[in-house]
């Protein structure tokens, strides 16, 4: 039961980093004066995105969930991972992959330039 619960964990904590990757940019644009410093935060987000999609790099919370759901003796994730698991072909057709990387790249990017420009 124990390893479910951590399996679960670490999947919900994936999708909210996933979320955080896409917002995150907004929050600190939006509420700039109370959440500006976490633009540090969401450039180290972001910038784990990027490393992990050039260089296949796994993600920790990927192994972890893998690993609790060996250990609760459930079928663990496939070898491509978290987001084909949950995302690609579930949320978007796995063919428009790289446009939906494009998507987030460009959100984060205007997020950026809107909190660059609120800045002045």
């Amino acid at each position: 039961m124990t390893y479910r619960i951590i399996a679960d964990a670490a999947m919900v904590v994936h999708f909210a980093f996933l979320a955080y990757l896409v917002v995150g940019g907004f929050v600190a644009w939006r509420w700039r004066w109370r959440w500006r410093r976490t633009i540090w935060v969401h450039a180290a987000v972001a910038a784990w995105g990027v490393i992990s999609i050039v260089t296949g790099v796994e993600c920790p919370l990927t192994v972890l969930e893998d690993w609790a759901r060996h250990q609760a003796g459930l079928r663990g994730l496939p070898p491509s991972g978290f987001i084909d698991n949950y995302i690609e072909g579930v949320i978007y057709p796995e063919e428009y992959t790289n446009l939906a990387r494009l998507g987030v790249a460009v959100l984060v990017l205007f997020s950026y330039v809107g909190y660059v420009l609120r800045r002045q």
